[in-house]
């Protein structure tokens, strides 16, 4: 009582209201809320607070705002949808916006993905995943088929089925027991070499009758940016049709421009027969996500099901829909994939240009407008930094003079402790360049104050 006692204070001398009264996501207890930024305004590739400070928003909200803040296009289509419908669902009854999308999304996915069902946000995606997975086994005579694979490390939502996916035992641990059948293997930064054939492994010790999709993000986030081998998703690829597997891209944060495609996947030349989608659909400013399925997860559930048993009230919302539609729009009409691919190369060299200066960096990685800078958890003679030591310099001192040199982005320790950037695919060599300038800056304090610098 004492901490939410003093939480909000900030809030309150802002005039706001409500600030005792809500809990943050993912957000410690231990930390001080009241000093936490209150955003108010956002512009571009910026967000401002209550105060007035101005931020690059290096991580995009979360991976979401892909055309930037305050497009006044996107306000036009919501206010134009509510007033012609404002709300209908898509269970027994259609809509033009919903209809629309889906016939988008149809010519915009790789290969033969070509129908979508529609869900509010990444974690119901995945629920819906797996679902599908299940259905599908059973409407093509394997019931057998529950199990399901992905990697460790690997995050993929916070509802039960989405949790018993993801790969960070400490998310699990307050919700246990979840639902079984899923197992981890290694990601592509633990074992780069034999990641893939994990994935075989795993299924024909299933064994593999039993085995009924593996779930992967195209570039891992969680763990810090995990760009996979050239060949390992040709090679999963053939895992899966090898034994009859659903191979499932989990696209939540990769599409819609992050790396520089649609849906993320494409970059390693290869078709799921799953794809989930959010955030970047509508870039964060409706609730959206989904999953499009390829012709033959289609087919076997028309022919084999009598219905697909699964429903969101707000799936397919109309103005949601209206507003993914514009946002897609603007995403062609000011060729921001190509604004991606174009500047993937300065960005990343931005950040290994900046890294060069800086003994506590232990890695760069990244691809199109996702990149993360890993450091050493280490005090300059390899002494590791734990506990409150390790929380007070990086989860103190780094976080807060990224904030103050002016730009948001993520500080994540799931794994190595890394730095991650996403800026909106709207972003320019000034953004990129500047994200680099104020991380530089940081990283110079922080080795300071660790005894690297005199």
């Amino acid at each position: 009582m004492d901490v939410m006692r003093g939480l909000g204070e900030r809030g309150k001398e802002a005039g706001l209201s409500g600030v005792d009264n809500l809990l943050l996501h993912f957000t410690p207890f231990e930390e001080d809320w009241s000093k936490l930024p209150v955003i108010v305004k956002g512009e571009g590739c910026y967000v401002t607070d209550e105060r007035g400070n101005r931020y690059i928003d290096g991580l995009a909200g979360l991976f979401t705002t892909q055309v930037g803040h305050g497009r006044e296009e996107l306000a036009r289509v919501a206010a134009q949808q509510i007033k012609e419908l404002g709300f209908f669902p898509n269970w027994s009854f259609q809509h033009p916006r919903s209809l629309e999308l889906a016939k988008k999304l149809s010519e915009i996915a790789p290969g033969d993905l070509s129908a979508t069902f529609f869900v509010n946000s990444g974690s119901e995606a995945v629920e819906t995943v797996i679902k599908l997975a299940r259905q599908y086994h059973k409407a093509n005579g394997e019931p057998q088929r529950y199990k399901f694979i992905s990697r460790k490390i690997a995050y993929h939502g916070t509802t039960m089925g989405a949790l018993s996916v993801t790969g960070l035992p400490g998310f699990k641990a307050p919700f246990e027991p979840l639902p079984g059948g899923f197992y981890h293997v290694a990601n592509t930064y633990q074992d780069p070499e034999g990641a893939a054939e994990a994935i075989e492994e795993a299924i024909e010790f299933g064994p593999p009758e039993t085995v009924a999709a593996v779930i992967l993000e195209p570039v891992q986030n969680a763990g810090g940016c995990l760009v996979p081998p050239p060949d390992y998703w040709k090679r999963v690829r053939e895992i899966c049709d090898k034994h009859g597997v659903l191979l499932v891209s989990d696209a939540v944060i990769c599409a819609f421009g992050r790396l520089g495609e649609w849906f993320g996947i494409e970059r390693f030349d290869v078709v799921p027969d799953m794809t989930s989608f959010a955030k970047g659909v509508t870039s964060g400013y409706l609730p959206m996500g989904g999953v499009v399925v390829s012709e033959k997860v289609q087919n076997t559930l028309r022919s084999g099901a009598p219905m697909f048993s699964h429903g969101s009230t707000f799936g397919g919302h109309p103005v949601s829909s209206a507003v993914a539609l514009e946002n897609i729009a603007i995403i062609e009409r000011e060729k921001l994939l190509e604004n991606v691919h174009n500047l993937e190369d300065y960005f990343g060299s931005e950040l290994k240009r900046m890294a060069e200066g800086h003994p506590i960096v232990a890695d760069v990685r990244g691809m199109g407008f996702f990149w993360a800078v890993e450091l050493r958890p280490e005090r300059p003679d390899g002494t590791p930094l734990e506990g409150d030591e390790y929380r007070r310099y990086f989860k103190g001192v780094l976080s807060r003079k990224l904030l103050e040199g002016g730009l948001i982005c993520r500080f994540d320790d799931k794994d190595e402790p890394v730095i991650q950037y996403s800026p909106a695919l709207i972003a320019d060599r000034e953004v990129l360049s500047k994200i680099a300038e104020i991380t530089d800056s940081a990283l110079t304090e922080l080795e300071r104050e660790l005894g690297y610098r005199s």
